[in-house]
């Protein structure tokens, strides 16, 4: 292979032929011109190539100089950081366990996540499984024991055996010695005031987990109804903060419990809520759980027996002669009675095959005030028999009783009220004293709240609010005025003295309706027992709705299983105990507008 010369340089021959033949002119042997020549190409022909060898060799050095100083830069801040356990999974550093906190009202914790560690097993790795299954028992003692073994002898390489440890439970884990028990650290969400607040908040659980990280959802109340907020990377440094205040819902459910036990009662719930902002500052539903250890749903049965079952939301009932107040506020509000109309309480009514009574005999008549202090069913049959069923059911369609409640809780659409079937007169009749439809005591401190706050709907909120929302009006002022004089003249002179509490004017509603039995028709021996109202009433503040399932408390060898005997006594006992904790000032006498004056006058 020859030499080409570079293009554009001047042609150079492969023999010097003119020195040739100049030799050869004077005698002397080409052949050494030749050699020298050929000689001389050789040494810029080796020049080229070690040149070439000595670039290829310098890019090489750099490469390894770079490569090195690479892997000791690795080296050097793997040796000054702190030492990491390897994630075993391929997905893990994509699951993301971070999750906002829960705070009450005042910014106090309810919810928040803990960093703790979960044990999991190498069972090819452990050195003796049968004393590391035993040790295991001593700390975990609901464990299976021969389940576990089982498992970790048939072949597998992993194995969960706790999502989380508490610190006692690592340190015991760590003195059993084996390598094959492995840790992994991995947030969880806890709940610092157990029970407190159990149906507010619901709890959580695992979703999507890795060996290291493990994915928290929301699985009911607002954990669940506001999951993607809590989730949102955007906002995990902002909590959410509710309306529900720590003290009042401990206060709330200390009594409400004590009254459960006291009353004999199978199940209670409690509503305390801002008459003008439908703030829920209390919600207890009793029995109750620990979110921390959230029990499992039931799978047959009355779901009402669960913990679980949220009777303030999703209980729906025929909520009894709490309801009368509506009737005699759309009759007002239509003007077809005064507070001191006239209403024939004659009995039995008869419609057709029915018979509508009374508890007592009432005499002949009652004013429209005397109506609801006596509660007469009759009277109300009466006063609704002229409002109509159309207007009935449109009126109740304005306070929110024929939907579920708009309050921020998974569980809210469960809570759909129960609806006659055909809403006829009869129908219409039976719900002004609270039969034949069912509602929740939220929806029940909802209306009470539109009808005694001045007469604007409100909505149920379980978050905090910085101002009043004025809903859509549903009654007048007037109505509303009249409504807040009936129901403290009950309290005063009607079936509910028990509740009254010093200083604060307390107004409201008994109710206690028969339970129906699953197959028609009503237990004469198990009654819900409910008391709503609000507070102080010539100038109301608070709403709420407290009820006792099957309660009873025995008075001279007789139980006594209405409201007045349980449900009041018990709400006496709440709105004394937070009545001062929300900041109000017992009055020591009543002001010139009190309703203790307006309902003598009225009644």
């Amino acid at each position: 292979m020859t030499d080409l010369p570079p293009e554009g340089s001047p042609r150079q021959p492969l023999r010097p032929l003119a020195r040739v033949l100049e030799a050869r002119d004077k005698g002397e042997n080409p052949d050494l011109i030749e050699r020298e020549n050929l000689n001389q190409r050789n040494e810029r022909l080796r020049d080229g190539a070690r040149r070439q060898a000595e670039g290829r060799l310098l890019v090489l050095g750099l490469a390894f100089v770079l490569a090195f100083g690479a892997v000791g830069t690795r080296m050097a801040a793997l040796a000054t950081s702190a030492p990491v356990e390897a994630r075993n999974s391929t997905y893990g550093s994509q699951i993301t366990s971070a999750r906002a906190d829960i705070v009450d009202r005042n910014g106090r914790l309810l919810a928040t996540n803990l960093t703790t560690q979960a044990l999991y097993a190498h069972p090819h790795d452990m050195v003796d499984i049968p004393h590391a299954v035993r040790e295991l028992a001593k700390i975990f003692p609901d464990i299976d024991t021969e389940k576990v073994q089982a498992r970790m002898q048939d072949g597998r390489k992993f194995m969960w055996i706790r999502k989380t440890l508490s610190p006692e439970q690592i340190q015991q884990v760590h003195d059993i010695g084996d390598p094959g028990l492995l840790f992994a650290s991995r947030d969880m969400r806890v709940y610092p005031n157990g029970k407190m607040a159990a149906h507010v908040l619901g709890g959580a659980r695992f979703g999507e987990e890795g060996v290291a990280a493990a994915e928290i959802l929301g699985v009911a109340g607002v954990e669940k109804a506001f999951d993607e907020r809590l989730r949102d990377p955007a906002l995990l440094a902002e909590p959410l903060q509710l309306s529900i205040d720590t003290t009042i819902q401990s206060a709330v459910r200390e009594v409400l419990a004590g009254g459960m036990r006291l009353m004999n009662a199978r199940g209670a719930s409690a509503v305390v809520m801002d008459i003008h902002t439908g703030e829920v500052v209390s919600m207890v539903s009793l029995p109750d759980f620990d979110p921390n250890d959230r029990p499992q749903p039931l799978t047959s049965g009355d779901q009402a027996d669960s913990p679980l079952f949220n009777r303030a939301v999703q209980g729906v009932y025929e909520l009894g002669s709490v309801f009368k107040i509506f009737a005699v506020a759309q009759a007002l509000e239509m003007g077809q009675i005064s507070p001191t109309t006239m209403i024939d309480t004659k009995g039995p009514l008869v419609w057709g095959r029915h018979k509508i009574r009374d508890f007592h005999d009432y005499g002949a008549a009652l004013s429209a005030t005397d109506v609801i202090v006596k509660s007469s069913n009759i009277g109300t049959s009466r006063i609704i028999q002229n409002v109509g069923a159309e207007n009935q059911k449109d009126f109740l369609r304005r306070f929110g009783f024929l939907e579920a409640t708009e309050v921020e809780l998974s569980e809210a659409p469960s809570g759909r009220p129960l609806l006659p079937g055909r809403w006829g007169e009869i129908q219409s009749m039976t719900i002004s004293f609270g039969h034949g439809l069912s509602t929740s005591p939220m929806h029940l401190a909802q209306g009470y709240a539109a009808l005694l706050n001045g007469g604007t709907r409100v909505t149920p909120t379980l978050l905090k609010r910085d101002a009043r929302s004025i809903g859509p009006r549903v009654v007048s002022e007037e109505t509303s005025r009249h409504a807040r004089e009936m129901l403290r003249a009950v309290v005063v002179r009607g079936s509910a003295r028990f509740a009254e509490v010093p200083g604060y004017a307390v107004g409201g509603k008994t109710g206690s309706a028969d339970k129906p039995k699953p197959n028609g028709g009503y237990y004469k021996d198990k009654v819900l027992a409910t008391f709503a109202g609000a507070f102080p009433m010539h100038d109301p503040r608070y709403v709420f709705v407290i009820t006792l399932d099957e309660g009873y408390e025995i008075v001279n060898d007789i139980p006594r299983r209405t409201a007045g005997w349980t449900a009041v006594p018990v709400s006496a006992e709440v709105i004394r105990r937070v009545a001062p904790l929300l900041g109000l000032r017992p009055e020591i006498a009543p002001g010139p507008d009190a309703g203790i004056r307006e309902a003598r006058n009225g009644g």
